[in-house]
């Protein structure tokens, strides 16, 4: 069983995410916490898999808490599940080892995604021993699986697909092509020939934005349901 610590400062949004948890198969909630100091305590209490980790905490904000387990030596897995939806924070929760970012408000389905991929990791890292670049490709795949686009076409790649993504994620409301490309530091060529993929597979909605002259602008968002 891979035991979870569920850190939400809404008392019902901690039992809603621990009653998604325990829907899971090979999932249980091992603790609640609803503070940074309490998420803090439970961990030295009570050694856990994951953390499902609000950023957004009554006395520190969760990447605070990343950077203090791993100053105590707690290499314990992260899942961000927060509402904060600004690149700057989504960059900073990867640079410090968070392995998924899960963006409120979602459903049972989306945390499920993340909960069997990460599931799928583990089983992955469990066999040990050396690996070959297709296994370790399947490593690092493993968790984008049900994010950006499960299946690519030749010559996509499921990294630059999941930056797109988090760029529209983080967004306010639709972008432009151009918008997204200077976000995700990337050409305006790469982030259109990524954006009409993902239109295709319904996970990026497109709108368009008239204005006074000239041809309407082309706005894209990500899709609640991808």
């Amino acid at each position: 069983m891979i035991d979870v610590l569920v850190v939400d400062d809404d008392v019902r949004v901690a039992e809603i995410n621990a009653a998604y948890v325990a829907k899971v198969p090979g999932f249980r909630v091992a603790a609640i916490a609803h503070s940074a100091a309490e998420a803090l305590t439970r961990i030295a209490d009570t050694p856990v898999d994951l953390i499902l980790l609000d950023h957004y905490l009554p006395d520190e904000n969760g990447l605070t808490v990343v950077r203090e387990l791993r100053r105590l030596g707690h290499q314990t897995d992260v899942i961000m599940v927060t509402a904060a939806r600004d690149v700057a924070t989504v960059q900073a929760a990867m640079r410090h080892g968070a392995l998924q970012y899960l963006v409120k408000p979602f459903n049972f389905a989306g945390l499920r995604t993340k909960l069997e991929a990460y599931a799928t990791l583990r089983r992955a890292l469990d066999v040990g021993g050396e690996a070959e670049q297709a296994e370790v490709d399947r490593m690092f795949g493993a968790l984008s699986a049900g994010s950006a686009a499960p299946e690519l076409p030749k010559g996509h790649s499921p990294a630059t697909a999941e930056v797109v993504r988090q760029v529209l994620l983080a967004a306010d409301g639709p972008l432009s092509a151009q918008e997204i490309a200077e976000r995700a530091e990337m050409s305006r060529q790469t982030a259109q020939r990524y954006l009409k993929l993902l239109e295709r597979t319904n996970r990026v909605r497109l709108s368009l934005k008239y204005g006074e002259t000239g041809r309407p602008e082309h706005r894209y968002s990500w899709t609640t349901s991808g």
